[in-house]
């Protein structure tokens, strides 16, 4: 029998797979499921949207190769889309469409990393990035989690760096607490990378849904020298399906990622490239409406949460999720999700998939259940608890 890297090996399963399959195992619900595991927007795409790629069907083209990075035109879209969000953004030729928001990740690391390299992570970590460095060989550096303080803290950052540091990843909005980094803090962090020569790689999957301007890094001239973007519009046009993610880093880089995206997955698919497209020129309102409304499904989770007699913590919030301590310290995290499922027919991801020493944390995504849903879902927790 032949051996499998080590490298793998190792790495914890896929959390929401294991939670998947746990579902499959469990007894018959005793009332309909709500589903708080997987991060995905409950609504469809807008319809004309959905009208507009029925009709790219039919057209030949559909099914060919584009250019790796991208068809021209679309990527004018993305930056024209750039512009209006950030205030300023990179050119078309400073955007690769990619296969969702992971294969970005896959292509930044892939060009900044080789095996024995270190990169930092803020904990908790969304756990593709973790379990996609181990992957790699690439040792992930956690930055420790602070509830009462969530930003940056520059001296323990500092201790963090050594000769084999690359980059600094973070993800704002957070998955899983939901924490958005201000603009001020993005900038102190540029700075610091900048000064520690190693690379400040945002994952902003969830731009769309944060408040205000995200930060206003891509009106430096020297942007690129430091900054690689993770960017995915999956959940801006609910799109997670399609796999429409892109990198987002200088033409040096780009142009180097193309070895990589023509050997990884050649392209983005044409039929995802025109989805974004029309997102990007089109649908600015409804993403504005979305967004809104999660907002106010936010505030509804969190006043509702809070009421008296829950025993659960809302450590953090935001975006599509809340970050909760869960109130049985006899357990860990996987077997207090466990309780969850077979006792209140509910599924989380626990803690422990995002980092060490998480044990007493849940995540809750509830940008996938319906307003309605809200209470009968806070009320299930305050019954278990």
């Amino acid at each position: 029998m032949f051996k499998l890297t080590s490298n793998v090996t190792r790495i914890q399963p896929p959390p929401i797979s294991e939670v998947r399959d746990w579902l499959a195992e469990s007894a018959q619900r005793r009332a309909p499921l709500i589903d708080l595991c997987q991060a995905v927007p409950d609504y469809p795409p807008a319809p004309d949207l959905l009208e507009r790629l029925q009709a790219a069907l039919n057209d030949p083209q559909i099914a060919r190769y584009t250019p790796d990075e991208g068809l021209p035109d679309v990527r004018e879209s993305v930056s024209r889309w750039y512009a209006r969000r950030y205030m300023a953004g990179p050119s078309a030729s400073e955007i690769c469409l990619t296969i969702g928001a992971s294969q970005a990740f896959w292509l930044a690391m892939t060009l900044l990393c080789q095996a024995g390299d270190e990169v930092l992570v803020q904990s908790p970590a969304y756990f593709d990035h973790p379990m996609g460095l181990q992957a790699l060989g690439v040792k992930p550096v956690y930055i420790s989690y602070d509830p009462e303080n969530p930003e940056p803290d520059f001296e323990r950052l500092s201790a963090l760096v050594t000769e084999k540091s690359r980059a600094l990843l973070l993800v704002t909005p957070s998955n899983p607490t939901g924490y958005q980094l201000s603009a001020a803090s993005i900038r102190q962090l540029f700075s610091f990378c900048s000064e520690q020569k190693i690379a400040l790689v945002l994952d902003e999957t969830y731009n769309a849904f944060a408040d205000g301007v995200p930060h206003s890094l891509f009106a430096d001239p020297k942007w690129s020298d430091t900054f690689i973007q993770i960017a995915s519009f999956g959940k801006t046009f609910s799109l997670t399906g399609f796999r429409a993610g892109a990198l987002v880093a200088g033409r040096e880089v780009i142009r180097q990622a193309l070895k990589v995206q023509d050997s990884m997955a050649v392209c983005q698919p044409r039929l995802t490239q025109l989805a974004i497209q029309y997102g990007c020129d089109r649908l600015d309102q409804w993403v504005i409406e979305n967004a809104g409304m999660m907002r106010r499904r936010h505030d509804l989770f969190c006043q509702t949460f809070l009421q008296a007699g829950n025993r659960f913590e809302l450590a953090a919030s935001g975006a599509f999720f809340a970050w909760v301590r869960h109130p049985w310290p006899q357990l860990d995290s996987r077997q207090a999700a466990r309780k969850l499922l077979d006792e209140a027919d509910m599924i989380s991801l626990p803690g422990a998939a995002f980092g060490p020493d998480l044990d007493s944390y849940l995540r809750l995504a509830f940008g996938n259940i319906r307003g309605e849903e809200i209470p009968e879902a806070i009320a299930r927790l305050v019954a278990l608890g």
